[in-house]
C-alpha cells in the first residue's frame, strides 16, 4: 500500500523539481544565444606617483634578495644513510658580488648547512663565514657568477626619521619576494638577541614582518638597505604592525669584521663583572664593579682593582667601570656594546670610580678569546 502524502506536500514537490528542470535547462537555452561579448575595459590611465615609487624599487631591489633554506641531518629509517633535508626558511640579500650573503642568526641556527636561492631561481650550497649572535647576524657564502649577484644598495640609519615610508622584502610563509611597505614607527628600540644580549637602536615599523621575513632587508623610499628585519611582535606569531630592524650602521660595522675575521672579535679588557646586587649591597654608582682582573691583560697592567675580601672577611675597595670616552657606562651590556664599536689594539680612556673618588685611566683595548 502506498503511503498517503499530504496535497500540498506533493504540489511543493512538484513545484521544486520544475524549478530545478528550468535551472539546468539554461545552458541549452545560452547555447542558441549569439556568442557572449566581454564588457570593455575601463582605461585605467597613468599609475600613481606612489605606486610608480613602489614599483620601481622593487625591480631595482629584489635581485639583491634571496631564499634561504636551513637544513638538518636525518637518518633513513631504513637504509640508516644520513641525508641533508630542509629545516626552516628565511631570507637575506647579497653584500658584494664575490658571493657573500647576509641574514639573521636565527635563521641558521643549529642548521648543518643552507641553500641560498636567488631571485632567478636557480639554487647554490652555501657556507657559514661567520655569525654574531648578540646582533643575531650572520654571513653566508655561495659560489654563483658576478653577474648573478648585484649587491644591495647600502644606505646609513644614523639619520633616519619616525614617519619616513620604508619597505621590506623577503619570504614570509616560504612565497617568493613579497613587497610590504610601512613607515618608520620608532627608533632606538631595545629588543633581547637569541642570546640574551640587548640589541639597542633598533628600528620599529609597521611594514608587515611575518615567518620568513627574517633576515630580509628593511629598505627606504629610493631603495638604499636601512636594517635588517629581525623580530616581530606578535601574540599569534604573526604580524601586528610592529616589526624590528637591526640599523644598517650595526650591520656595516659588523659584517666586514664577520668576513675577514670569520667571527666578530670584541675588544677586551680582562675583566670580570659582579652582579647588580653587589652595587645594592655596597651602595655602589651605576657602572659595571670589577670583581676579578685577569693576568696580564689590559685591566692588570692599567692597575685596575677587584672589590676582593679582606683577611677579616671585610669587603675591600675595589674600581667600578662608569664611562668609556665619556660615554656613560651603566651595566655590563653598556660596556660590552660600547667596545663593540672598537677593535683590539685602540686605546681608550676609562672613567674609574674607587671608594668614593673618580679618575681617568687609559689602555690599549685587546682582543676577546
Amino acid at each position: 500500500m502506498k503511503p498517503a502524502y499530504p496535497r500540498k506536500l506533493t504540489l511543493a514537490i512538484a513545484a521544486l523539481l520544475g524549478a530545478a528542470a528550468a535551472f539546468f535547462a539554461v545552458p541549452a537555452l545560452v547555447q542558441s544565444r549569439p556568442d557572449a561579448v566581454p564588457r570593455a575595459v575601463t582605461p585605467r590611465g597613468p599609475l600613481a606617483a606612489d605606486e610608480l615609487a613602489h614599483i620601481d624599487v622593487f625591480k631595482r631591489t629584489s635581485p639583491s634578495v634571496v631564499h634561504i633554506t636551513s637544513l638538518g641531518v636525518q637518518r633513513d629509517l631504513f637504509s640508516l644513510n644520513v641525508q641533508q633535508v630542509p629545516r626552516g626558511t628565511g631570507t637575506g640579500f647579497v653584500w658584494d658580488d664575490s658571493g657573500h650573503i647576509v641574514t639573521n642568526f636565527h635563521v641558521i641556527q643549529g642548521a648543518n648547512g643552507a641553500r641560498v636561492t636567488l631571485a632567478d631561481q636557480s639554487s647554490y650550497d652555501a657556507t657559514l663565514v661567520g655569525a654574531f649572535p648578540d646582533r643575531d647576524l650572520a654571513v653566508l657564502r655561495i659560489e654563483a657568477p658576478k653577474a648573478k649577484l648585484p649587491p644591495i644598495a647600502l644606505g646609513s640609519s644614523r639619520d633616519l626619521q619616525v614617519g619616513q615610508r620604508v619597505y621590506a622584502i623577503g619570504n614570509p610563509f616560504g612565497l617568493d619576494q613579497t613587497l610590504t611597505t610601512g613607515l618608520v614607527s620608532a627608533l632606538n628600540r631595545e629588543i633581547e638577541s637569541f642570546n640574551n644580549r640587548t640589541i639597542r637602536g633598533v628600528i620599529q615599523t609597521d611594514a608587515a614582518i611575518n615567518p620568513g621575513n627574517s633576515g630580509g632587508p628593511l629598505l627606504d623610499s629610493v631603495g638604499r638597505l636601512i636594517g635588517v628585519n629581525t623580530q616581530i611582535a606578535s601574540p599569534s606569531g604573526a604580524s601586528a604592525g610592529i616589526g624590528f630592524a637591526i640599523p644598517a650602521d650595526e650591520v656595516n660595522r659588523i659584517v666586514p669584521r664577520l668576513i675577514r675575521d670569520g667571527r666578530f672579535v670584541r675588544p677586551a679588557i680582562g675583566i670580570s663583572a659582579g652582579p647588580a646586587g653587589l652595587h645594592r649591597a655596597l651602595n655602589l654608582p651605576k657602572g659595571v664593579a670589577i670583581v676579578q682582573v685577569g693576568a696580564g691583560t689590559p685591566a692588570s697592567r692599567a692597575g685596575l682593582q677587584p672589590f676582593r675580601r679582606g683577611n677579616r672577611g671585610e669587603v675591600l675597595p675595589g674600581d667600578v667601570i662608569t664611562a668609556i670616552n665619556g660615554e656613560a657606562v651603566n651595566d655590563l651590556d653598556d660596556m660590552l656594546a660600547l667596545l663593540e664599536r672598537r677593535q683590539p689594539g685602540e686605546s681608550v680612556t676609562l672613567s674609574v670610580w674607587r671608594d668614593g673618588r673618580t679618575r681617568q685611566q687609559q689602555l690599549l683595548l685587546a682582543a676577546s678569546e
